[in-house]
């Protein structure tokens, strides 16, 4: 059997240096790359393929969790942690590996033994971070920046700066400005992610973020038009229109 194709994603230098020489020792583990920070590691990943991915979760930039968030096929990953106890119970909780610094190489074999079985039974792991994912949400951690697409590259967009997001000939749109970026989740996943506090469905093909919104226009038989700051305009539906009176008190 062919050696597992591994990428090292982790900021600091001495914590991938003592992973791959811990790797080295593992015969049935190939290191093909390694990554610095969280946007590095998607576009790594996506260009290598790799079958799995050793994943520090605390990053500047995009953090493990948004590392997931980014890919569209995320391979096995084996999440690498310091201190984030939450954390641990999610990946209990989910059936999720990962591996609590400072490890041991008994645990490391451990872990990638358990990364080979999930590669043999050849499974949908984009699913398997599903229940991952929600449970993050359910508990308040939203993301707080996204991974879209300027081109060839990954770029690093803080929630706080998109307008809106839709869709828009079947591609999901994230708006800053004059310019939009494609993103790789659907609306309806966006939505789980981001802070209900921060963004509003005004439609079934849009998300607007709440801090951008100028003014609400009435427009024809109980629906709205939303202007925002940017000078776009959206519409807003009568059900969501009356969702959001409530939450803006208007």
């Amino acid at each position: 059997m062919n050696p597992m194709r591994a990428v090292i994603v982790d900021d600091e230098l001495p914590a991938r240096e003592r992973l791959r020489r811990l790797l080295a020792e593992i015969e049935t583990v190939d290191v093909v790359g390694e990554a610095d920070s969280g946007q590095r590691a998607v576009e790594l990943v996506e260009t290598l393929s790799p079958d799995l991915v050793l994943l520090d979760i605390q990053m500047p930039g995009l953090n493990g969790f948004e590392v997931i968030e980014a890919l569209q096929d995320p391979p096995p990953v084996i999440f690498v942690t310091a201190y984030d106890e939450f954390a641990i119970r999610a990946f209990d909780v989910n059936a999720l590996d990962y591996l609590l610094k400072p490890y041991s190489r008994e645990r490391l074999a451990q872990a990638v033994g358990r990364a080979q079985e999930l590669c043999g039974e050849d499974r949908d792991m984009g699913a398997s971070f599903g229940p991952l994912l929600e449970t993050l949400a359910s508990e308040g951690r939203y993301v707080d920046r996204l991974a879209v697409r300027d081109g060839e590259r990954i770029r690093v967009l803080d929630v706080e700066q998109v307008d809106w997001i839709d869709v828009a000939d079947e591609r999901v749109l994230v708006h800053v400005g004059d310019e939009a970026y494609q993103v790789r989740r659907t609306l309806t996943e966006l939505e789980k992610r981001l802070d209900p506090a921060r963004f509003f469905r005004t439609h079934r093909s849009a998300l607007v973020n709440l801090s951008k919104i100028s003014e609400v226009i009435p427009w024809f038989k109980g629906s709205h038009k939303l202007r925002l700051s940017s000078g776009a305009e959206l519409d807003l539906s009568r059900a969501q229109a009356r969702a959001l009176r409530k939450l803006l008190e208007w």
